[in-house]
């Protein structure tokens, strides 16, 4: 249920000497609130942590039977078909999905949350589990039920569905490894607030440490772009010797290696064996279509949203975490050495 104790109107006028019309009116037409009130009313909300919530009706009730999602990005297709799910079981139950994007950034993932809670989100979808403390914190104080998504934390105190980024990226690199390749190559996403590019890379690590005459000739770390993967299979390209396969965080990147790959007259897998992570459409219909790994977007974006309505549901059963297994799908371009 949503945080009976979240600071009121009236707590906000009280801490700046002013009244609950001026905090509305400097809420909604700042610029009709003269500039030394409405910096005293700023810092009187921040310092308490108020959010508006718009709307009598739903406040009266607690409930405005609406639910946010904050992805990293909408460029590409990675998290399309488990947000799909993750709203056609909302809607199931009644209840209105709103979507904002933090492009990787933390510090806009932050005023997406704020956003959201501000509008009246009951709860919200956050994807992976790195984040600031000042996030964490904010979401404790404020008592916003909430599921992490696309990774499945260690440690317990979160609720999750989603699977284990460093267990797929060991299985990938480990099938790669067993087709007889030694000397590999890693395109991944950027690492920075993305801890599920990071635990892939762990994961490919660890297959590599786990095999002695394995070689990590490179590791270029990019945006989710067609061109940086490009651009970074050429700096994998560029030492004495070349890797015979390269392992990618995302099909995007896989795809952009591919794109790139063949400009330089390689053929794909004789010359260069590449493999993608996600299982995206688009893997289906390259050619050669592309090996990958599998993510259960569809059960996770399902369960996910049963996850999170069980939070808002104070007679339903304690809500669980799940963790989903990937699998790997062999296409076409991964060649035997």
């Amino acid at each position: 249920m949503r945080d009976k104790n979240r600071p009121s109107l009236e707590d906000v006028a009280v801490l700046a000497g002013v009244s609950t019309a001026s905090i509305s009116r400097c809420i909604n037409n700042p610029k009709k609130v003269a500039e030394p009130t409405r910096v005293r009313i700023q810092e009187a909300i921040e310092t308490l942590g108020y959010m508006p919530h718009f709307g009598g009706r739903a406040l009266a009730r607690n409930r405005t039977n609406t639910i946010g999602a904050i992805i990293p990005t909408m460029d590409n297709a990675m998290f399309a078909s488990g947000l799909q799910a993750f709203q056609e079981t909302l809607s199931e139950a009644g209840v209105t999905l709103l979507v904002g994007s933090s492009n990787y950034d933390p510090a806009q993932e932050f005023e997406q949350i704020r956003s959201l809670l501000s509008q009246g989100a009951d709860g919200l979808l956050l994807i992976g589990q790195a984040r600031p403390k000042k996030t964490h914190d904010f979401l404790a104080q404020h008592s916003v039920p909430h599921v992490l998504a696309w990774c499945f934390p260690k440690s317990t105190g979160h609720h999750a569905v989603g699977f284990d980024n460093q267990k797929s990226g060991r299985a990938i690199a480990e099938h790669v490894i067993s087709y007889g390749h030694r000397k590999l190559g890693v395109i991944a996403g950027l690492g920075d607030g993305n801890d599920r590019a990071q635990d892939r890379i762990l994961g490919i690590q660890d297959a590599i440490d786990a095999h002695p005459g394995v070689q990590l000739l490179g590791l270029q770390e990019c945006k989710y772009s067609f061109e940086e993967a490009g651009s970074a299979l050429d700096e994998l390209l560029s030492g004495p010797v070349h890797p015979t396969a390269v392992i990618c965080g995302s099909d995007v990147l896989a795809v952009g290696a591919m794109l790139r790959a063949r400009d330089l007259g390689l053929q794909i897998p004789e010359d260069i064996s590449i493999t993608g992570f996600d299982d995206i459409n688009l893997a289906r219909v390259t050619t050669p279509g592309l090996t990958t790994v599998r993510v259960p977007q569809h059960d996770m974006g399902r369960k996910a949203a049963h996850v999170l309505l069980g939070l808002l549901d104070a007679d339903a059963p304690q809500s669980q975490s799940y963790e989903l297994m990937t699998t790997i799908i062999d296409r076409g371009t991964l060649a035997r050495v």
